[in-house]
């Protein structure tokens, strides 16, 4: 009986000490995947922005202001910058394009020059310098701004959580 018992618990001994190197090893395995935020590159993600952008440039077109709005990440972290004033909120942006965006009869051109997508997980930093061409009924206005667009992304993909525009001082985009 002594060497069934002796047996059993040696037995059972090497079990457990398996089983933790297993562990072990998974946790390893599981520590070595790291992710570095600032350099690694994410393309599924860019993409994904890239594919939000382009939505909004559609939506511009279509003069669907709801549409444009529902791209907006809207609550009380959210930031504009524009025209050199005072940092405004959403409430204050969904106004303004609204206002602006609504009233526009044609979009000429939209182009978006020397644009850099920056994802660092769920967050995207746009920028880029536009070339506008925007018409409000005969009236032909050029937006060349420095942009930045920061995204956040939800449950109902990437939204805007941040804008900010810049005048170029120089006009050669």
């Amino acid at each position: 009986m002594n060497i069934k018992l002796n047996f059993a618990l040696l037995m059972t001994l090497g079990m457990l000490m398996v089983g933790c190197k297993q562990e072990d090893e998974k946790k390893e395995e599981i520590e070595e995947v790291k992710i570095d935020l600032i350099n690694d590159e994410f393309p599924e993600a860019e993409q994904e922005v890239m594919a939000t952008y382009n939505t909004i440039a559609q939506i511009l077109k279509e003069g669907d202001m709801d549409k444009l709005i529902a791209l907006h990440a809207y609550s009380p972290k959210f930031t504009e910058f524009k025209n050199g004033e005072l940092r405004n909120d959403g409430e204050a942006n969904e106004a303004y394009e609204r206002k602006v965006f609504s009233t526009v009869t044609e979009v000429v051109k939209f182009d978006s020059k020397d644009m850099k997508i920056a994802v660092y997980g769920d967050v995207a930093n746009v920028t880029f310098h536009s070339d506008f061409h925007l018409k409000f009924g005969d009236d032909l206005i050029i937006v060349n701004d420095q942009i930045t667009l920061l995204f956040v992304k939800t449950a109902d993909g990437w939204k805007i959580v941040h804008e900010h525009h810049s005048p170029l001082k120089s006009q050669d985009i």
